[in-house]
């Protein structure tokens, strides 16, 4: 093989330039705070780390889903408690009105208060998100689940879902039937075996119509009256116990999430030191390589230096 004064400045340079990468390599570690750069770097690492990438994207996924479903369930949460308490204020008005000392005029008045009762609880069952879609609608979110006037109710059949986890999906809407139109297994029945009332807004209706009724020196219709209005308070006690399951269903759902939240986190935290492990590099260890590749480097422009002067001739001297 021959040796020529172009092989050994190629030769020098090589070594120059190969110097200098090797540096700049160690400076770019420094720098950014990883060890492997590129997959050549560690190819079983780089590897390692888009797997584990792919798993550390889809944890902060559900760490969104859960935020969102968070506040779909505190808001039904919220909403559930005020129809609560607007039931409750019917029931007061009805076990007055059971009062035989009131006039048809009391009664009345009592049947303007419940009409009240009645159109803000409607108000809630037609309650909307933040971004105007109605909760209680299931999957059908761009219409009023109830009919303001006749109570009826056109919303979605279903819940709505969400997947909050990898194994775990959850409701995060309930429908309006589910709340306004159901009856628990232990609902109160009526006293002559007739099926029970299981829609909140025909209670309502029926017992402000009764209301509404004169009675003053007839004994028949208040008989009547008073029957209503006894029908309409057992099944408002009925209605007071659905609303008081979906609320003890929603408490669960929001303990739930707290704690998927923590497992999260706790997972996401775990994600990222082995991530640290797989690609983050030592700071010690690097500034110590950098140094010496640094004085690497300088020793092969001197050496490069020394060797422009010279050639083969001179060397064969």
């Amino acid at each position: 093989m021959r040796i020529s004064t172009q092989m050994m400045y190629q030769q020098n340079m090589r070594g120059v330039t190969d110097a200098q990468s090797e540096w700049l390599r160690s400076g770019e570690q420094m720098s950014t705070g990883k060890r492997v750069l590129t997959p050549s770097d560690d190819p079983i690492a780089a590897a390692q780390a888009v797997v584990l990438s792919q798993a550390q994207a889809q944890n902060a996924q559900y760490a969104t889903a859960r935020g969102f479903a968070n506040q779909r369930v505190s808001l039904e949460d919220s909403v559930l408690g005020a129809v609560a308490t607007a039931i409750t204020s019917a029931q007061e008005k009805l076990v007055y009105a059971n009062n035989g000392t009131l006039s048809d005029t009391d009664k009345a008045t009592l049947a303007t208060d419940l009409q009240g009762i009645r159109d803000q609880i409607m108000n809630l069952a037609n309650s909307t998100d933040g971004n105007g879609r109605y909760i209680f609608g299931g999957y059908k979110t761009d219409q009023p689940p109830f009919d303001a006037a006749t109570g009826v109710y056109s919303g979605g059949a279903n819940t709505v879902m969400q997947q909050v986890d990898s194994s775990r999906s959850m409701v995060i809407g309930h429908t309006g039937t589910q709340i306004f139109e159901t009856l628990t297994s232990n609902a109160a029945p009526e006293p002559d075996g007739s099926p029970s009332e299981n829609k909140l807004f025909a209670m309502l209706d029926s017992a402000i119509a009764a209301l509404k009724v004169p009675t003053e020196g007839d004994d028949a219709a208040q008989a009547t009256q008073t029957a209503a209005i006894q029908k309409s308070s057992r099944g408002l006690a009925n209605a007071l116990d659905t609303v008081g399951t979906v609320r003890a269903e929603v408490g669960v759902q929001l303990t739930e999430l707290q704690e998927l939240d923590n497992l999260g986190t706790e997972r996401g935290l775990g994600q990222t030191e082995q991530m640290s492990n797989l690609v983050d590099v030592d700071i010690t260890s690097a500034i110590s390589s950098y140094v010496m590749k640094q004085a690497a480097l300088q020793a092969s422009y001197k050496a490069f230096s020394d060797m422009q002067g010279m050639s083969l001739f001179q060397v064969n001297k």
